[in-house]
């Protein structure tokens, strides 16, 4: 069995629909390979694959590799994917599967200066963003890991983006072209299973863009105006 390091958090039809995406998306990593799976949602919401097979193996490794991995024990300097849970004046908290979320302190974001709800703003950060960091254990502080600090800023660079939660990819393409939104994005990136991020055209204005489709999504949103 993998645990994947995304969230399943919405109820009702929303769950359904979001289970059947997360089986299409783990059958498009896995289905060429002899495995047959079967998909569980633990009680903190992370999902769990279990899989059965001559590949089981393989499929797990490609499962952890696209997803990130809940473990059970985290190792003192080891890389590993947490969720964005909450945040304060001291830091992030992510919850990477342990009970205790896994703080990471203000200094050790990396994502230059500001408290962590301006740093939350500035990147666009919404609840439950699969992160990496690197564990800290006993002695050190957590940190957040280089490649996701690399991504953040990266995103600061481009077009403008509108980051959503609580929503599949294909319901947040929906609500866009429904919206009359489809010439405004490039495309709609896949951040998590219920976590994405719409990458706007060039000219097109991420905060006009979530006023304008706010009101048809149940979901937080936040912009990135590079």
């Amino acid at each position: 069995m993998v645990v994947l390091a995304t969230k399943l958090y919405v109820e009702g039809d929303a769950r359904e629909r979001s289970l059947d995406s997360l089986r299409s998306l783990v059958d498009n990593e896995i289905g060429d390979l002899d495995v047959e799976f079967e998909l569980g949602v633990r009680h903190d919401d992370f999902p769990s694959v279990t899989i059965e097979g001559d590949d089981a193996t393989v499929a797990r490794n490609v499962l952890g590799e696209e997803f990130g991995e809940i473990v059970p024990d985290l190792e003192a300097g080891e890389t590993y994917v947490g969720t964005l849970e909450s945040w304060d004046d001291d830091g992030f908290v992510l919850d990477a599967g342990q009970g205790e979320g896994v703080r990471i302190p203000t200094d050790e974001l990396g994502l230059g200066q500001g408290s962590p709800a301006q740093i939350r703003e500035r990147y666009g950060l919404v609840q439950h963003l699969p992160l990496e960091f690197v564990y800290g254990g006993d002695d050190e502080p957590s940190r957040l890991a280089d490649a996701a600090q690399d991504r953040l800023y990266e995103w600061t660079r481009g077009n403008g983006r509108l980051n959503v939660n609580s929503a599949t990819r294909a319901e947040v393409r929906a609500t866009l072209n429904r919206a009359g939104h489809a010439q405004d994005y490039v495309t709609v990136e896949r951040l998590g299973l219920l976590e994405q991020s719409v990458i706007c055209t060039e000219d097109t204005d991420p905060p006009g863009l979530l006023a304008s489709v706010g009101e048809y999504l149940p979901a937080e949103l936040r912009c990135v105006v590079p």
